[in-house]
């Protein structure tokens, strides 16, 4: 159990339906998950469940049994963390739909978005020193040629340690 004020959260996104056999054991312990959309069933969400509370965002493949129960943006706080999760955003400098303008007016300590199936991290200066997450993808389906998820170190109301974890390893 993690102490006061210490938080670990698990990260993933781009599942596509598929739950990796090594989700269970990277993801034990964790308090909680984010699923940054492209989801794929509900049934997959149901399996992340029972490992730890969810909270999910849908993406472009999901269908509306998702988007009725999980929102397109997600606004939250962890740990003091204030979190903002969505699917498609693009990347810092290249965002998509107005993400530049709402995240100018007031960023978020973490953005999780996913879509690209492109693992990056990355601190953005300009927005206060925010922290981007893609955590790649976990799924099969797409070009990656690793699955990857992110489990994030949060410490006293900061994110503190970004770990990234190739669950075909």
């Amino acid at each position: 159990m993690n102490d006061i004020g210490e938080r670990v959260v698990g990260i993933l996104s781009d599942t596509h339906g598929y739950f990796h056999p090594n989700l269970v054991q990277y993801l034990k312990g964790v308090d909680l998950i984010l699923h940054a959309g492209d989801i794929g069933s509900i049934e997959l969400l149901d399996d992340l469940e029972a490992i730890a509370p969810v909270k999910a965002v849908w993406g472009n493949i999901d269908g509306w049994d998702i988007r009725h129960v999980h929102p397109e943006h997600n606004l939250f706080i962890i740990g003091g963390v204030r979190f903002w999760m969505t699917h498609i955003a693009g990347k810092p400098g290249r965002w998509q739909r107005g993400i530049d303008k709402k995240l100018a007016v007031d960023p978020p300590d973490v953005f999780v978005c996913g879509h690209s199936h492109i693992l990056q991290i990355e601190r953005v200066a300009n927005l206060e020193n925010m922290l981007y997450i893609n955590p790649g993808a976990a799924g099969r389906q797409g070009f990656q040629q690793v699955k990857t998820l992110v489990r994030l170190h949060l410490s006293h109301g900061k994110p503190r340690q970004a770990e990234v974890i190739h669950l075909d390893d």
